[in-house]
């Protein structure tokens, strides 16, 4: 049977919580990377739901840029791959170089963009400060019409029966000697005749 001291249950467990760490870091970094494409390829990025919202493909694949002579605008086509109809799309495009390592970016937007349409817009603003290898995009602002905002589902409420409808009270009145009182359906009406009380009801015949 193996018996492990304090001090060796410290180290398996220091030794655990940095493995767990390395492994998390990795995995980060290859979701990361996934993100990114070539140049000549289209890139997608998701909505706050994590669903595809919007595509982007570069016009302008030719980028040589440096550190003296930046390239400070794009083209590009972006298009809706949601289901909702975008009042206002924004977003950054994200350059890599060879290496990996981020050497530009700049902001597009598009306003009124209908579900699965294309529409070309630009970089202005950019400093690209490489000849890059991958890039990217990120949604900012996804700005949808009021009536396609997403409802939240729930049960539909049971049908209820409607209540069955009451004839409207009628106001009737007895004349005894000459003396009127009024009295209503199924509204008792209490008359003094001689010594006595009587109560008097009336109904309507089945």
């Amino acid at each position: 049977m193996l018996i492990w001291n304090s001090v060796e249950v410290a180290i398996v467990k220091r030794f655990l919580i940095a493995s767990i760490f390395v492994l998390a870091c990795a995995f980060s970094a290859l979701a990361q990377q996934s993100e990114s494409r070539a140049l000549t390829e289209a890139v997608t990025a998701p909505d706050a739901q994590g669903s595809p919202a919007i595509e982007a493909r570069l016009l302008t694949t030719m980028l040589n840029g440096s550190d003296d002579s930046p390239v400070t605008n794009v083209k590009l086509v972006i298009r809706n791959v949601s289901g909702n109809f975008y009042t206002y799309v924004t977003g950054w495009a994200t350059f890599y170089d060879s290496a990996g390592v981020r050497c530009g970016e700049g902001l597009f937007k598009v306003d009124a963009l209908a579900v699965n349409e294309s529409a070309a817009s630009d970089t202005p603003g950019l400093r690209l400060r490489c000849s890059p290898a991958t890039w990217r995009i990120a949604a900012t602002n996804l700005l949808t019409r009021s009536a396609d905002i997403a409802k939240t589902t729930a049960p539909e409420a049971a049908a209820v029966a409607p209540e069955p409808e009451r004839p409207a009270p009628q106001n009737f009145i007895i004349n005894i000697d000459g003396e009127e009182f009024p009295i209503q359906v199924n509204n008792p009406i209490v008359l003094r005749l001689g010594t006595r009380n009587r109560k008097i009801v009336l109904r309507s015949a089945p």
